[in-house]
């Protein structure tokens, strides 16, 4: 089953890469991949406060793919996976595509503020010649009805 690999993020603009990529997976028969990637830097302390900080990202991401999973479930008949993982993103997105090749589709939200997309579509472009599959990019802006049209 071809899966569409959406990153998980606290971007207003995922609300609809969430979207895209559960109705795609419903009209295409195929699956969802949620990733979210917790950077490093988060956790730059002594081991023990690390640690709980770490439990507690992870524990903030889960909450808030629920919330998206039981969207997908309810509306569209989709159930969605849970993947995170501890780097930089793009080398993070990068090394799922590449160790999972379920995934046929890369899905991300655009920003639609004035300095551009958002720094994971700008690194993606730079090596899309690359990518081992296709990238999906939504507008932020873009309405959920015509999200509906389009999809």
């Amino acid at each position: 089953m071809r899966k569409f690999l959406v990153i998980l993020d606290d971007s207003r603009e995922c609300l609809n890469a969430m979207r895209f990529a559960a109705m795609r997976a419903a009209k295409t028969g195929g699956g969802v991949q949620v990733l979210s990637v917790i950077a490093p830097d988060e956790f730059n302390h002594w081991i023990g406060v690390g640690n709980i900080m770490r439990e507690e990202a992870r524990e903030r991401i889960t909450v808030h793919f629920e919330v998206f999973a039981k969207w997908m479930r309810d509306r569209q008949g989709v159930d969605p996976e849970l993947v995170i993982r501890e780097g930089e993103a793009v080398p993070e997105i990068m090394a799922q595509i590449n160790e999972n090749p379920d995934i046929g589709v890369l899905v991300l939200g655009a920003g639609s503020e004035k300095n551009g997309p958002g720094p994971i579509i700008n690194q993606l472009m730079r090596a899309s010649a690359t990518l081992p599959v296709p990238m999906t990019i939504v507008p932020g802006e873009m309405s959920k009805d015509r999200l509906e049209e389009i999809t």
